[in-house]
C-alpha cells in the first residue's frame, strides 16, 4: 500500500503559487507591479533595510523585499489600535492561503507567496512572527532575559531565517548565526525604544533586571522618566544584544558572497544605533537613537571587507551553540533547505552589479534621496509660511 501521508518536509512546505494567465492580465505581468509596491513600502518603512536591500543582488533583493513587505503589513495591521486579536487572526488565514499557493488579493501576499514556496521557507518559522505580535496584542511582560529572548526569536530571529533560505542557505551553523543576529537586532530596537514603547503602556525589559535596579514597573509606566538605574538595565540589554552581533557577524562569512555586503551593512547600521543609545548616557525614555545619512554611507562602505573585530574568534562563533529559544525554528529551517532543491546562484548582469559600481550607484541615490527630503522640507515649510499669512 502507497504512503499517501504527506512527509515531514512537503507539510510545513508552500504550495505552488497559483497564476492568472497573461492574457487576463490585460498583457501586463501581476509580478512586476506586486514587486514595484514591495520595493515603495521597504522604501517608506526602513531606510536602513531599504539601504541594505539595494546591495543584494536582484533576484535576492526582489525576495527580501516582498519579505520585508509581508512583515511590516503584518506589524502595521497590529500596531493599529483599532484591529486587535481579529486582525491577527485574518493574518493567519491568509497566511493559509499563501501556503495553499492561493494567496489573498494583497501585493505583499502574492509576492511573499512566490518567496515562501520559491526557497523552500518553512511554515512555522512565519507563524512564529504571528505568535510575537499575540504576545504584543496580549501586553505580554517578560520576566527574565530568556523570555525576552523567546520574543526576540519570534519577532526577528524568524525574520532572519527566512533572509538566509532566501540567500540559499542550508548549513545549521549560519542558520543559527543568522538568528543571533536577528535576536541581536530586536534587542538594540528594545533599547531604543524604552520611553515610546513605556507612553504607550509597553514594557519588553526583563523584569527582573528592573527589580534588581530598584525599579517599580507600574510607576515607571505611569510616568517614564529615566534614572541611572534604568541606564543600567538598558547598558545591561546592549551587552547581550554585543554578544549576539558578534555571533552574527561570524555567520556573515558563511553567507553568498554577493550578499555579505548587504547584511553586514545592516548590521553595523544597528551596532551604530546601539553607540547612538550609549553616547546619550543610556538614556532612551527622553532620546531616540538614529544614524545619520552620513554615517550610513561610512558604515557602506566598511560593511566591504569582513569585520576584523572578530577574526581572532570567527570560526569558534561560528560554531557555537544555537541560542535555546531558537533551536527549534533553526533545526526546521535546516531540513527543510537541505531537502529544497538548488537555487541558481546570482550573477551580476552589468557594470552596475560589480562591487564598486553598485556603492557608487547607492551613493548616487542615497545623495539624491537626501536632496529630494530637502526640497521637500522647503516646499512644505513655504507653504506652512504662505497659510498663515
Amino acid at each position: 500500500m502507497t504512503d499517501t501521508h504527506p512527509s515531514y518536509s512537503e507539510a510545513h512546505l508552500a504550495r505552488p503559487t497559483i497564476r492568472r494567465p497573461i492574457l487576463l492580465n490585460y498583457g501586463f505581468s501581476g509580478d512586476f507591479e506586486d514587486q514595484r509596491a514591495c520595493s515603495a513600502a521597504i522604501r517608506r518603512g526602513s531606510k536602513s533595510f531599504h539601504l541594505a536591500s539595494l546591495l543584494l543582488p536582484g533576484p535576492t533583493r526582489e525576495a527580501a523585499r516582498a519579505l520585508y513587505a509581508f512583515c511590516r503589513h503584518s506589524d502595521d495591521l497590529i500596531d493599529d489600535p483599532r484591529s486587535g486579536m481579529p486582525a491577527l487572526q485574518r493574518l493567519r488565514e491568509r497566511l493559509d492561503l499563501i501556503y495553499a499557493g492561493d494567496p489573498a488579493p494583497f501585493a505583499c501576499d502574492r509576492a511573499f507567496a512566490r518567496v515562501v514556496h520559491d526557497h523552500a521557507i518553512a511554515k512555522p518559522v512565519v507563524e512564529a512572527l504571528l505568535d510575537g505580535f499575540a504576545m504584543d496584542l496580549d501586553g505580554r511582560r517578560h520576566a527574565t532575559i530568556d523570555d525576552v529572548k523567546a520574543y526576540a526569536t519570534c519577532v526577528a530571529a524568524s525574520v532572519g531565517l527566512m533572509m538566509a533560505s532566501v540567500m540559499g542557505v542550508s548549513d545549521r551553523a549560519a542558520l543559527a548565526r543568522a538568528a543571533d543576529l536577528g535576536i541581536a537586532m530586536q534587542l538594540t530596537n528594545i533599547a531604543r525604544d524604552v520611553g515610546e514603547d513605556a507612553r504607550n503602556g509597553r514594557l519588553y525589559l526583563p523584569l527582573d533586571w528592573l527589580e534588581e535596579q530598584g525599579i517599580d514597573v507600574a510607576a515607571f509606566l505611569e510616568n517614564p522618566q529615566f534614572t541611572p538605574a534604568l541606564g543600567l538595565v538598558v547598558r545591561r540589554l546592549l551587552d547581550e544584544a554585543a554578544r549576539h552581533y558578534r555571533l552574527g557577524h561570524a555567520g556573515i562569512r558563511s553567507l553568498p558572497k554577493p550578499c555579505r555586503h548587504a547584511i553586514r551593512t545592516a548590521a553595523l547600521v544597528y551596532e551604530a544605533i546601539g553607540q547612538g543609545i550609549a553616547d546619550n548616557g543610556y538614556d532612551s525614555v527622553n532620546h531616540r537613537a538614529t544614524t545619520g545619512l552620513s554615517t550610513k554611507i561610512g558604515l557602506l562602505l566598511k560593511a566591504r571587507s569582513d569585520d576584523s573585530r572578530w577574526t581572532a574568534t570567527a570560526v569558534r562563533d561560528l560554531h557555537a551553540s544555537t541560542e535555546p529559544v531558537a533551536r527549534a525554528l533553526v533545526t526546521l529551517s535546516g531540513v527543510l533547505r537541505e531537502s529544497a532543491p538548488m537555487q541558481r546562484a546570482d550573477k551580476p548582469t552589468s557594470d552596475a552589479e560589480t562591487a564598486v559600481g553598485r556603492v557608487t550607484d547607492i551613493l548616487l541615490r542615497l545623495h539624491n534621496d537626501a536632496r529630494l527630503e530637502t526640497l521637500r522640507r522647503r516646499e512644505a515649510a513655504r507653504e506652512k509660511a504662505a497659510s498663515l499669512a
